[in-house]
């Protein structure tokens, strides 16, 4: 049996997580430290830390800051959304990169290089055996910045999941920057 390509094995790993449903705990070091939890249901997702909440229906993005009690409304690029999803920078190998892989302890990782002008010039994925991404490493022109994940979990995640709630925050003042 020939051994998979990194695409091959991307493309798989893509598929998996957009499937379903997804729930995970995140950490992350580097440029950043932040840990929280994350919903994903196809292109959409719920970034939730302590300081901060981000909802993203596929079209609209809402970021509520907890030490302004402020909501800001935008219209999300891509670039946007990979900046608060790090699941979103698993997408990127399909344009304007290079892949490798090889196994390592946790399963396989894929190492991505730039081959154009990028936000990520380097990614590094590491996929456990379940093909579901257990942490991702990625290189801006700040610097690394390293995001693992934990506790993985299929759930049935219903669309308001990914749209902010007035209700739940009454007294937020809301930004409409679209």
């Amino acid at each position: 049996m020939a051994a998979q390509t990194a695409k091959e094995t991307m493309d798989k790993a893509v598929a998996a997580l957009t499937k379903s449903s997804v729930m995970v705990n995140y950490a992350c070091s580097g440029q950043m430290t932040e840990s929280g939890t994350l919903a994903l249901k196809g292109n959409k997702f719920c970034a939730r830390s302590k300081s901060a909440t981000v909802w993203n229906d596929g079209k609209t993005q809402w970021t509520y800051v907890k030490s302004t009690d402020e909501v800001n409304v935008i219209q999300a690029s891509s670039k946007k959304i990979s900046a608060v999803n790090p699941y979103a920078i698993l997408n990127l190998y399909k344009s304007g990169y290079t892949l490798t892989q090889k196994k390592v302890a946790a399963g396989t990782e894929i190492y991505m290089k730039s081959t154009e002008k990028k936000t990520y010039s380097e990614v590094y994925v590491t996929l456990n055996a379940n093909l579901q991404p257990v942490q991702i490493r990625f290189k801006n022109s700040k610097g690394w910045t390293t995001v693992n994940f934990s506790n993985y979990q299929t759930k049935k995640l219903s669309s308001s999941t990914f749209k902010f709630n007035k209700k739940e925050f009454p007294t937020a003042e809301i930004n409409d920057l679209r």
